[in-house]
């Protein structure tokens, strides 16, 4: 009997393959299963009008992922918390900030469990969350935390010297050749 697997069958085939099974295996198992259809002239006609359409479908939306992953990749989330004096937040932000402010500034829903895939932040400054749109599309998000009533604490500049005499030294325990 000739049938058209609708989902993934192991040992069998892919959905969509139409295949050659005996005709108990597929009324018994694969059909009243949903994992196979009976395949007819008007049922393989259907399924590959529908194979088309939802190719068309993951299409617009991978299209509407990327165009939206741009747009993400410009925006700055800045949020104001009560931090210490060392910076550190007496609470934090959430998944769940993030993704409700994410929401106010694109006009979108985002799910604080699907979409945000950073930790909850814990520290002032500057941070990059990512945002998974799709599985194949995730946007980096540019996120200040700013301690309440005042602002960012200055960076200090990064130390490109290093310090005399370290740079020679090899692992410890190795013996250093001697100079010459």
């Amino acid at each position: 009997m000739k049938i058209i697997l609708t989902q993934e069958v192991t040992n069998l085939g892919n959905a969509g393959d139409v295949k050659n099974v005996s005709a108990g295996y597929a009324r018994n198992y694969l059909i009243p299963n949903g994992l196979a259809v009976k395949a007819t002239p008007g049922a393989v006609k259907e399924f590959r009008r529908r194979q088309v359409a939802d190719a068309g479908r993951e299409e617009r939306l991978a299209a509407r992922a990327e165009a939206l992953a741009e747009r993400l990749s410009e925006i700055t989330l800045t949020f104001e918390a009560k931090a210490g004096e060392t910076g550190r937040l007496y609470g934090s932000i959430t998944t769940a900030d993030m993704a409700e402010a994410l929401g106010r500034e694109v006009g979108e829903k985002f799910d604080r469990r699907k979409n945000i895939l950073s930790d909850p932040i814990r520290q002032v400054g500057k941070h990059t969350i990512a945002v998974r749109l799709t599985a194949d599309v995730v946007a980096e998000v540019q996120v200040v935390v700013k301690p309440e009533g005042g602002e960012l604490p200055e960076e200090p500049p990064a130390e490109t010297a290093e310090e005399p005499g370290l740079a020679d030294e090899g692992e410890p325990g190795e013996e250093q050749p001697a100079e010459e």
